[in-house]
């Protein structure tokens, strides 16, 4: 939990609770009324709703009863089965909970004491990057004297209905809260990673390898804290029908185990396999379960004794929860919400990741230089008018995690603006010394590409080679302006940061050491004949690119005499005179050896295209030609702001 917490709408509780105590009054938020502007962001849904306080619906309210469970609550009138699906799982996690729920036992009803209660409780929410405090008074609406949103099962237990109220403040309305997606409820309770998989797109249900990996990805994101949700995509059917095998469409239901089973001898014989791969749900209704292999009446439970079943892990702990094997959860469910709590601390017993994080906006501007919202990669005009980010790989290789967040647009629903944008991202591999924005794309690779998706955010896990990379977080379409959160994991620190310079500064010292007149690109592809350097017959080359006072190195390619470098490089030249110089050099142990060079004037006349050099000796253009050749693009402009 990061230090500062922000205050939402400025409330500070601990102000407000003196205020009431000393005035002997329960709490009324005037942020958040008991009215139905409240309940309401569309002006035509009205309904008779009465809002009460919890002593006014039991004799003994509390905030907890004997701890918090997965089992503790029901949905209610509103179609959030995705927030009802996300307590679920925060219920799992105390750690988590009583993040949320800050001082639970302060905030507690004291029979003992009841002139200390004042009717206000306060939540935190991970709120676009920072922990925000939102706090409420204990109204809360009922029909008939009975809570109509998301209650308890105990009659007086109000955490569920306090926490949903808090959330729904934090949306603009409980009419908000109505369709949503039980990822964006965690991140916003944890602060966690979310990814969303189509299970029909990835053909997990058909391909067994695909399977095997998701099962063990799954396996890994629960053990180490992480949440999991699943849902039947409600396209071409009523939302929440029932299909034939007892599942809701369009409902989100609750990962709570996974176990990867090695059965005993009988029960080999039995199931015709050495191995279970299972799975247990559970549907925030508490009722309507999976009626396939493995449901509660099933004929595969009868096979299993109760004390295997107990040795297995195989168990039930409430109405509402069941299990079914991974394949049949594969088949049956088409989207999947998982939420990726990313360790961070260096004190872990797992693997550490090191974690950058941005702020960022797409914004209009009539100006391209100026403009900030481009689009995607499709809009080859505009796709480099977004804001663009870089870091670097320092390892050979390195896995990276990339999280891009839209702000939270459910308060805009009032507006008719409420729905997500669709969003996603590039990651292309540039010049290892690249400092200023990229204004076209030349010689730099694309690397990587996140899905495209309305959903809040999206997720991208990918392996890249050593190098500098700029990533760029675009809306689909261009001139869509909104703000964005960019989290970046890696195994070592990737320096991520903003390119927000064009061309480098004009300065006094500028006047006096002169200023770059020529911007020059050069990618060495390859080599290939280079001199054999050991007995075997191979080398150890690598590249030199020199040009004024710089010098960039790449990669010792390891024995070989036809090496692929793909490295890049840019310049700023002040002396346009001056060449740029390419030489190729074997690794050595003591002192390494030079293999020949290609020596290039790089004028913005010069041919664009890939050209192949015969490298020569050391004494400059003149100089005798040695065995080997190598591949470039070199690209040149007088426009400092062209490439």
């Amino acid at each position: 939990m990061s230090a500062s917490v922000q205050l939402f709408r400025a409330q500070q509780y601990h102000e407000l609770k003196a205020q009431c105590l000393q005035q002997g009054r329960l709490f009324e938020d005037p942020e958040f009324p008991a009215s139905d502007e409240s309940l309401y962001y569309d002006s035509a849904t009205k309904g008779k709703v009465e809002w009460k306080r919890p002593k006014d619906l039991c004799e003994d309210p509390h905030l907890l009863v004997n701890g918090m469970s997965s089992h503790d609550f029901h949905q209610g009138k509103l179609g959030n089965c995705w927030f009802v699906a996300a307590c679920s799982c925060l219920a799992l996690r105390k750690s988590l909970w009583q993040q949320v729920i800050p001082d639970c036992n302060e905030q507690e009803w004291d029979p003992k004491s009841p002139g200390k209660y004042a009717g206000i409780f306060r939540f935190r929410f991970w709120c676009f990057g920072e922990w925000t405090e939102v706090v409420i008074d204990d109204l809360l609406p009922t029909e008939n004297g009975e809570l109509i949103y998301c209650h308890s099962n105990m009659r007086n237990e109000f955490w569920s209905a306090l926490l949903e109220k808090a959330y729904a403040k934090l949306a603009g309305s409980y009419q908000a809260l109505d369709g949503g997606c039980a990822a964006e409820a965690l991140v916003d309770f944890t602060g966690a990673v979310a990814e969303s998989i189509n299970l029909e797109e990835g053909k997990y249900g058909e391909v067994i390898s695909e399977q095997m990996k998701l099962f063990e990805d799954l396996m890994k994101v629960h053990k180490r804290g992480g949440f999991i949700s699943c849902s039947i995509s409600s396209s071409g059917r009523p939302s929440e029908a029932e299909t034939e095998m007892g599942l809701i469409v369009g409902h989100a239901y609750s990962v709570t185990a996974l176990r990867k089973l090695r059965l005993g001898e009988r029960l080999v014989f039995s199931f015709k396999a050495e191995k279970l791969f299972m799975i247990r749900l559970r549907n925030p209704w508490g009722k309507k379960e999976w009626l396939g292999a493995w449901s509660d009446s099933s004929e595969e439970w009868k096979k299993v004794s109760d004390s295997e079943r107990k040795n297995l892990g195989l168990t039930v702990e409430n109405d509402g929860e069941f299990w079914m094997t991974f394949e049949d959860w594969c088949k049956n469910f088409t989207d999947v919400d998982i939420c990726r709590t990313v360790n961070t601390s260096y004190f872990s017993l797992h693997k550490t990741w090191e974690k950058k994080m941005m702020f960022g906006a797409w914004a209009k501007h009539p100006e391209p230089l100026l403009n900030r919202s481009g689009g995607c990669f499709d809009n080859r005009e505009t796709f480099l008018q977004n804001p663009q980010y870089i870091f670097d790989v320092k390892k050979a290789e390195d896995k990276v995690l990339v999280s891009l967040q839209q702000e939270d647009r459910r308060k805009y629903r009032k507006e008719g603006k409420g729905d997500n944008i669709t969003i996603g991202f590039e990651i292309l591999k540039v010049e290892d010394n690249r400092r200023y924005r990229l204004h076209k794309l030349t010689v730099q690779e694309r690397v990587a590409t996140s899905p495209y998706s309305n959903t809040r955010s999206v997720f991208l896990r990918r392996t890249l080679q050593q190098g500098r990379y700029v990533l760029i977080p675009t809306t689909y379409i261009p001139a869509v302006p909104t703000r964005f959160i960019l989290r970046l994991y890696t195994d070592v620190p990737s320096k991520l940061r903003e390119l927000k310079e064009d061309r480098p500064k004009m300065t006094c010292w500028s006047l006096l050491c002169g200023y770059p007149r020529r911007v020059t690109q050069i990618k060495v592809h390859s080599a290939e004949g280079l001199q054999k350097q050991d007995r075997s017959g191979g080398a150890d080359p690598y590249v030199l690119i020199k040009c004024e006072n710089q010098s960039r190195r790449s990669p010792v390619q390891h024995d070989t005499t036809c090496p692929v470098f793909n490295t890049q490089v840019i310049f700023y030249r002040k002396d346009i005179d001056s060449p740029v110089t390419i030489q190729v050099w074997n690794s050595n142990l003591l002192r390494d050896q030079f293999l020949g060079q290609a020596v290039l004037a790089a004028s913005p006349g010069d041919p664009r295209e890939l050209q192949t050099l015969r490298l020569r000796g050391s004494a400059g253009r003149g100089a005798a030609e040695v065995p080997g050749h190598i591949s470039v693009t070199v690209l040149s402009s007088d426009d400092l702001a062209e490439l």
